[in-house]
């Protein structure tokens, strides 16, 4: 395989020039560093005791024509070639033919126990065996167990659970809360950010890219440490806070809301002390402080179970979704006693939220997560990662940037370092080439540079070094 993919590589080296638009991310020392260290082929993935049976389901031709035919023509695919998989354990995945792929991806920062964990997929099928569906107008243990588990994890008195199905309906029900909570309509979210696709959510969303014509949300400064106009200066950034309220609404605000590392946007982590000082101004404001943990939560950072407590803040409102299932389409809204009385005021209701086996899922990934000490690993493998990417940046003139913590990592991938100008051939070129190696791996960001590593926690330092190995033999050959 390496063998006809460097083949294909020296092939197209020798293809006219204006084929190649990724050759301009090398200065000429680079390039010239890059040729004299002649990077080998990755070795073989790191070994794994299991092969899938034989696959006998249709082909990609065939699955590619149903969807044109039947499914939305919003649906794209990464890939030239678009991979179909057809089963998953842990952190890798396969194909129809059975080859093996590092899923550095997981499913959108969403598969955090591993495909397929077997004490998940008992958990789920124990709990269909007994009870597929109920409603909360019964009793059921497995919500209620489910709902004391996740506030053991909160700080404060963040304790009270509104189970949902995803994490654009947890943050629209956030936002409701908020709204009604407050006696306010305005609500401030951050530019760059993404919250989700229904209606509500796209407002606070703020990527032109990801929005139809729906506004109504005001939208702070991105503190962008690396394209940010203040750099790291987090209290410069939560300045335009303040003058959001001061000049663009009443005086008085529904809410804030942020994530902790903007993941679609490209693993961008918020300038140092930003969100205590942003708090501090919404609240006096009469705002409550909503943390979207959807991609950062469920130990992904390592350093800490949610990505806002490295900011040393306690919000007021907390939505989850992704990690929270390990697949499974699990979300929630956690806050305050207090905040969530407001519901009472009107019948709420959500007729799958906390399914019996979606909670029981949920409960499943919460043990796992402590019994294989999830949090402990994505500390150590992806402090581990980031170090060698940090090293790849070194050796790189197209790396613009390393960023992130745990196993949440954005590698910025840009044709000029001063400018920042954003290599997005160059992306999709690396992406495809690594694809060929049995690396896969997400991209995001407004202009699509910026590679999104978000694999299962249950990553190994060796998974980490192919990866990193998989990168550094692509962009040599450049």
């Amino acid at each position: 395989m390496s063998g006809s993919l460097a083949a294909r590589l020296v092939l197209r080296r020798s293809l006219p020039q204006r084929q190649f638009l990724w050759r301009r991310g090398f200065s000429q020392t680079a390039a010239e560093r890059a040729k004299e260290s002649a990077v080998s082929a990755p070795s073989e993935l790191p070994a794994f005791d299991y092969v899938p049976p034989a696959y006998s389901g249709p082909s990609s031709d065939e699955i590619m024509a149903k969807r044109r035919e039947y499914l939305s023509p919003s649906f794209f695919h990464f890939y030239k070639t678009p991979l179909n998989v057809v089963e998953g354990r842990r952190q890798y995945l396969f194909d129809e033919k059975g080859r093996r792929y590092l899923d550095a991806f997981g499913g959108i920062a969403t598969v955090c126990c591993g495909h397929c964990h077997p004490d998940v997929v008992a958990a789920i099928v124990e709990q269909t065996k007994r009870l597929q569906h109920s409603t909360v107008l019964y009793l059921n243990h497995t919500i209620a167990d489910f709902a004391e588990a996740l506030a053991s994890k909160l700080p404060g008195n963040l304790k009270v659970a509104f189970f949902t199905n995803s994490g654009t309906e947890a943050n629209e029900l956030a936002i409701l809360i908020a709204r009604l909570y407050t006696g306010c309509h305005d609500i401030i979210s951050i530019r760059n950010a993404y919250h989700g696709n229904a209606s509500g959510t796209m407002g606070t969303t703020a990527q032109s890219i990801w929005k139809f014509n729906v506004s109504g949300v005001h939208h702070a400064v991105n503190p962008d440490p690396y394209r940010g106009i203040f750099g790291s200066d987090g209290e410069k950034y939560a300045r335009d806070v303040e003058e959001i309220i001061n000049f663009g609404t009443s005086g008085k605000i529904a809410a804030f809301i942020s994530e902790a590392i903007q993941g679609v946007g490209g693993i961008v982590e918020m300038a140092p002390g930003y969100l205590p000082i942003a708090y501090d101004t919404v609240r006096k404001a009469g705002g409550l402080c909503i943390a979207d943990e959807v991609q950062a939560g469920f130990a992904r950072t390592g350093s800490h179970f949610w990505g806002f407590e490295d900011q040393g803040v306690i919000p007021d409102i907390v939505t989850m979704a992704k990690g929270i299932g390990n697949g499974i389409p699990l979300g929630a809204v956690v806050t305050t006693p207090e905040i969530a009385k407001v519901l009472t005021h009107r019948s709420y209701f959500n007729t799958f939220g906390g399914n019996p086996v979606c909670t029981a899922a949920g409960l499943a990934v919460l043990r796992v997560i402590e019994k294989e000490k999830l949090q402990e690993n994505a500390f150590v493998v992806g402090s581990h990662l980031k170090e060698r990417l940090n090293a790849l940046k070194d050796k790189y003139e197209l790396i613009g940037d390393v960023r992130g913590k745990g196993l949440m990592l954005g590698v910025e991938l840009v044709t000029d370092r001063k400018l920042k100008t954003p290599a997005k051939d160059e992306t999709l070129h690396v992406m495809d080439q690594m694809k060929e190696l049995g690396v896969l791996i997400g991209k995001g960001g407004y202009y699509g540079n910026v590679f999104r590593i978000t694999p299962p926690l249950c990553f190994t330092k060796d998974d980490a070094d192919f990866l990193v190995d998989a990168m550094d033999y692509t962009l040599s050959r450049m």
